[in-house]
């Protein structure tokens, strides 16, 4: 390939963020008792075992808890949500996107998927991709 068909790589921001073949995320399951966890770990929490397992996790969920945002540090734009989202019994904080940031349009209870966007690209052209939860309707 030349410069100008190369594909520029993408790297998610969080080593839980699979890129392919969809996007989803990634937990460290516990072997023992089965909670999941989106760090490494060395030992579980619940139960202290040792051993754990990747599984995938559901893209699509609930917001359990919301706040919007409305200081932030400089360079970041708001307000936006940020929220704690259900995916199949797995706890996963991430920011509520691709809609309105106001109490009309993010609710408890709303149905959520998993979504990708860019962060933006280094000097060598590697995209970084976040995840975010947008509405699923």
């Amino acid at each position: 390939m030349n410069d100008s068909t190369a594909v520029a790589q993408r790297v998610p921001l969080v080593d839980y963020l699979a890129l392919a073949p969809d996007p989803h995320l990634v937990a460290n399951e516990c072997t023992s008792c089965g909670e999941h966890f989106l760090d490494h770990r060395v030992a579980c929490a619940k139960c202290f075992a040792q051993e754990f397992r990747k599984v995938d996790l559901a893209t699509e969920g609930e917001v359990v808890s919301f706040t919007i945002v409305a200081f932030a540090a400089p360079g970041v734009a708001v307000p936006y949500v940020a929220a704690l989202v259900d995916l199949a019994g797995t706890r996963v904080a991430g920011n509520i996107v691709d809609t309105p940031p106001d109490p009309e349009h993010v609710q408890l209870g709303m149905k959520v998927r998993l979504t990708t966007y860019s962060l933006g690209f280094d000097s060598a052209g590697t995209e970084a991709v976040g995840f975010g939860f947008a509405p699923a309707s």
